[in-house]
């Protein structure tokens, strides 16, 4: 007796399955809503035509980045005084006093206040959990340039 009542079971399900497979909508959405078309001398015309293909962002690395900063003029080359700007900016932070010359304090000034902001106690040495504040603060990761997204290919 179970063996009908499962079998008639399947059969409407099989004839259920059948109705919506054979009588929903298959058709693909629109993936951008249609263009408005107006009219110009008889002829339909798109108001605003999509492009042929999609924009490409610049390919610049982080080297060609880094150069760009360097060469200020703009001249595809770097000069030996665009290359120095960025040490003298550094020089001049270091150089407290500004006699043009770094002593030996003023070269370490960082290494001491470093040290100084760590040593929490004041005692002239530093824990293990006073000298893990010294770490280097890393950034994130740096972000991945993906390729553009290729078409996928239109079967038939």
């Amino acid at each position: 007796m179970w063996r009908y009542l499962a079998g008639g079971t399947a059969v409407i399900a099989l004839i259920v399955a059948g109705f919506v497979f054979f009588n929903g909508d298959a058709r693909p959405r629109p993936l951008l809503p249609a263009q408005p078309i107006s009219q110009v001398g008889g002829a339909a015309v798109a108001s605003d035509p999509l492009p042929d293909a999609a924009p490409e962002a610049t390919d610049k690395t982080r080297e060609q980045k880094r150069f760009d900063r360097y060469d200020k003029d703009r001249d595809s080359k770097i000069t030996r005084e665009e290359y120095l700007v960025q040490r003298r900016k550094a020089y001049a932070r270091l150089d407290v006093d500004g006699d043009g010359k770094l002593s030996f304090d003023e070269w370490a000034v960082k290494a001491t206040t470093k040290f100084a902001d760590a040593d929490r106690d004041k005692s002239g040495t530093m824990t293990a959990p006073e000298f893990a504040t010294t770490a280097v603060k890393r950034k994130g990761p740096a972000r991945v340039n993906c390729p553009p997204a290729q078409p996928a290919a239109e079967e038939s």
